[in-house]
């Protein structure tokens, strides 16, 4: 189903195969050695592709579906149409994004380097390391095995970047540590000065920004997002993070492990996120406050105080999601008695 030109299935495979890439327990009467080649959409999979149901909403295009075998929750199965293999999961999302991860398993590094390429002499480059064309690599830096770094990219002096990494074309990295398998899409920009100056009427003092950021292992970075560097303390990304397209990271800012923040979010300086946070888009998070494990933070919303673990926030200012609709349907009964009148 996706455009061969620009992905490589590596199908096919048997459904044993299959179920065993998702842990799925197959039943005693299940066509084991039947081959699957895609998989798709429910509204235009065919008989040799898989598809999954996890919304509700998409009832009708699953009864109405051509595809050959679906991962659904057991509640579901009844409903599957004739000719369909209902493939059950607790977590049907999940189990399909490790069968789509089997057919389209991404780029592998081919190790070649580009001859327009700039790569200081002094710079340590592991096995199979591929380097686009334009790209340059600085002085001291220290590239793993299996990295990909994209056309135009810029590794900066001293920077290290972990084993199967990924940086985009134009990305550009300084004063940062990368960990492994971390994917950095295009136009992100690592490890700038931080935004600190000393502010005054006469006139504002930049305060030079001396730390790093440092990111974990198995990190996603959308394109044209930004991370500064620490003004002394590092900018620190956990392990497992999730970073959306168009967001800003402000120096000192640490993020626990498995945080998502969604585009267009903006975290301030020093402000701390504590483990599986999430940011949604166009957010704001105030500086040198501290973010509980778990919390939600609605779109549009700005977070400025402290919030203890777990809590759901919602408005600007933030409130608990709970209040925050409450409040919100009080003006909208006194909007509609005030029209009354």
């Amino acid at each position: 189903m996706a455009d061969p030109r620009f992905f490589v299935n590596s199908g096919p495979f048997s459904l044993r195969q299959l179920a065993g890439i998702a842990g799925l327990t197959l039943p005693d009467s299940a066509p084991e050695d039947r081959l699957f080649r895609d998989v798709g959409p429910l509204e235009s999979a065919t008989a040799d592709t898989i598809s999954f149901l996890d919304n509700p909403r998409y009832i009708e295009q699953f009864r109405q579906s051509a595809a050959g075998a679906c991962v659904m929750q057991a509640k579901h199965a009844d409903r599957a149409p004739s000719g369909m293999l209902a493939l059950i999961s607790d977590r049907p999302y999940r189990s399909f994004a490790r069968i789509s991860q089997a057919f389209y398993p991404g780029s592998v590094s081919s190790g070649e380097r580009h001859p327009s390429a700039v790569i200081d002499d002094t710079a340590e480059l592991g096995s199979a390391v591929a380097v686009g064309p334009g790209a340059v690599i600085g002085p001291g830096a220290e590239i793993s095995d299996g990295v990909q770094i994209g056309a135009n990219a810029v590794i900066e002096a001293g920077v290290a970047v972990g084993t199967g990494s990924v940086i985009g074309a134009n990305a550009s990295l300084s004063h940062c540590l990368i960990g492994e398998r971390v994917f950095i899409h295009p136009g992100v920009r690592i490890g700038q000065r931080g935004f600190g100056f000393d502010m005054a009427p006469d006139s504002h003092l930049d305060v030079p920004q001396l730390g790093r950021v440092i990111i974990g292992n198995d990190v996603e970075i959308g394109a044209n997002s930004t991370v500064d560097r620490g003004a002394g303390p590092d900018t620190i990304i956990g392990d497992g993070c999730k970073i959306d397209n168009l967001v800003q990271i402000g120096h000192n800012v640490h993020l626990g492990r498995g945080c998502v923040i969604v585009a267009q979010a903006g975290l301030s300086g020093s402000a701390h996120l504590e483990d599986l946070v999430v940011i949604a888009g166009q957010a704001g998070v105030a500086g040198h406050i501290t973010v509980g494990a778990g919390v939600q933070l609605a779109a549009r919303s700005g977070l400025m105080r402290d919030t203890p673990a777990g809590a759901r926030m919602a408005g600007n200012p933030a409130v608990p999601a709970k209040e925050f609709f409450r409040r919100f349907a009080m003006l909208g009964k006194l909007a509609n008695s005030g029209g009354n009148k």
